[in-house]
């Protein structure tokens, strides 16, 4: 947990997390999500229990806690209410004398939301970032709060419409005033941030949600605000619509919106059809601008896309690379065709085994973690191996937690005849041809089924191995080096004189 500090004013994540935070609840903490650990609650490094002992164990009265269920769903349904304001902002600055009264009323509605969250914000806690407390003081949350965003939401909630309406103005200076409310568009832009984050969610949905989100808003802005230019332009002939329809304001509301649009999309892709097309100075300079936005929006897009792209085939380009290499390898050096069928397999089963990410996942797990995921695995598999009958479970443990588990693909050598003993190998799944060659014939011998240990003699012994084991279909097996297997057996000299009987036994028979 995060140090505690002696001021009254600033209490821990740890002093009300079993309230607020399910992370901290010990009773609760087995059913806890780990995608929803807050990052700004990772405790520092030294903090001990010891340093909480004097924190109270409840957040202040009448306080909201800030990662509370409920809490949550208002902040979801205040981003829907972020999405109706962005889409009804720009339609009612270019079209306010042409629509009806029921979206402003809605509007007072959505502003009436946004004021309760006003004074919501009040109670609810934030962390500090610099020494990661959890500040509950009512003056501080205020004081932040008055310092940073308030004056915005509050500028962003007026009701600026009645107002207009209030006193008859309908100058565009209320207008400007109105697209004040774009400003709660942060807290999409947070909520993206939190969603490609959250591991219930697909980075690259996520990730092209926004981008789709990102151009559809500047298409809609950018085809209202070229619709206000041509309304305010005294020469209704002599403007982008105008020209192509003299009586436009007579028009439905739907479609010139859809022909605003229809522009827009046009001139954003640079297709521009020359159907609509500036008629003034004033849509000139606004076309220029949109143009050249359209530009740092063009490399935006494609930079966010070229990097899902690669992301997604990096791998399968290099394995491509590694497959032609080897290939190109066994040409130069002339190898035999079944020595290079064995490379070309194990390059694709490598690939195959990468793409699981299952090392990957272990080799960031602490060590007891993974020593418990391995125990759950593949401790059926060892204690049912012969060499293993009669041991104790703790020398099992011990054997469990140092094997590493590998794949070989069909007609692939684990094991060569005559060589240096390095590993023991247990067959989880698959089937293992034992050959040995004799005056230069290749005899099989027998056959490994799950279960089976593959160089035992050899590695036990510490002489050369005695056959060769090939796989004959797709096969999993768990390795462990021959100096920790020694070392193991000498920890547990009782196991070991198990160990070397059960040897003797089956090489007896």
């Amino acid at each position: 947990m995060a140090r505690s500090s002696s001021s009254s004013s600033s209490r821990t994540a740890g002093s009300w997390g079993a309230r607020c935070f399910p992370c901290y609840d010990g009773e609760r903490g087995a059913g806890f999500n780990g995608c929803n650990v807050p990052d700004d609650l990772l405790p520092s490094l030294g903090a001990t229990a010891a340093q909480h002992q004097n924190a109270p164990n409840r957040l202040r009265k009448y306080l909201v806690c800030p990662y509370d269920p409920r809490y949550k769903v208002w902040e979801t349904f205040l981003i829907l209410l972020v999405v109706y304001s962005a889409w009804i902002c720009p339609l009612e600055f270019a079209f306010m004398r042409y629509l009806p009264r029921a979206p402003f009323v809605v509007d007072d509605i959505v502003n009436a939301f946004f004021a309760v969250d006003i004074v919501l914000t009040f109670f609810v806690p934030f962390i500090d970032k610099k020494s990661y407390l959890v500040v509950d003081d009512p003056k501080k949350i205020a004081l932040r709060y008055l310092s940073t965003w308030f004056i915005f939401d509050v500028c962003s909630t007026v009701p600026f419409h009645s107002i207009n309406h209030l006193f008859h103005k309908h100058g565009l200076g209320f207008r400007f005033l109105n697209v004040l409310r774009l400003w709660r568009l942060r807290r999409v832009s947070s909520l993206f941030a939190r969603l490609e984050k959250d591991i219930r969610f697909n980075y690259a949905v996520i990730r092209c949600t926004k981008l789709i989100s990102v151009t559809l808003f500047a298409v809609h802005c950018a085809g209202c605000i070229n619709y206000l230019i041509a309304d305010r332009y005294p020469n209704p002939a002599r403007t982008w619509i105008g020209a192509v329809m003299p009586d436009f304001r007579e028009d439905g509301l739907w479609e010139r919106y859809v022909t605003c649009l229809y522009w827009s999309i046009t001139t954003m892709t640079t297709t521009g059809y020359g159907d609509l097309h500036a008629q003034n100075a004033r849509e000139m300079l606004f076309g220029i601008s949109y143009m050249l936005f359209n530009l740092w929006l063009t490399a935006y897009l494609i930079g966010n896309m070229t990097n899902l792209v690669v992301h997604s085939t990096g791998r399968t380009r290099d394995f491509r690379d590694m497959i032609q290499a080897a290939s190109e390898f066994s040409a130069r050096n002339q190898l035999p065709r079944q020595i290079e069928d064995q490379m070309l397999n194990h390059i694709c089963l490598r690939f195959k085994a990468e793409g699981l990410k299952q090392q990957e996942t272990l080799d960031i797990l602490p060590r007891a973690m993974r020593s418990s995921i391995s125990l759950y695995l593949f401790y059926p598999v060892v204690h049912g191996a012969y060499l293993f009958k009669g041991v104790s479970s703790g020398f099992i443990q011990q054997l469990v937690t140092e094997m590493v588990a590998e794949y070989f693909a069909p007609k692939e050598d684990i094991i060569l005849q005559n060589e240096y003993p390095s590993d023991l190998h247990i067959l989880v799944t698959g089937e293992v041809d034992i050959v040995a060659f004799l005056d230069g014939t290749e005899q099989v011998y027998g056959k490994a089924t799950e279960g089976g240990l593959l160089g035992e003699i050899g590695v036990l012994c510490n002489k050369p191995q005695t056959f060769t084991f090939r796989t004959t279909k797709l096969s999993q097996v768990l390795r462990i080096s021959r100096p920790k297997l020694v070392d193991i057996i000498q920890e547990n000299a009782e196991d070991g004189e198990i160990i070397r009987i059960n040897l003797q036994q089956v090489n007896s028979i």
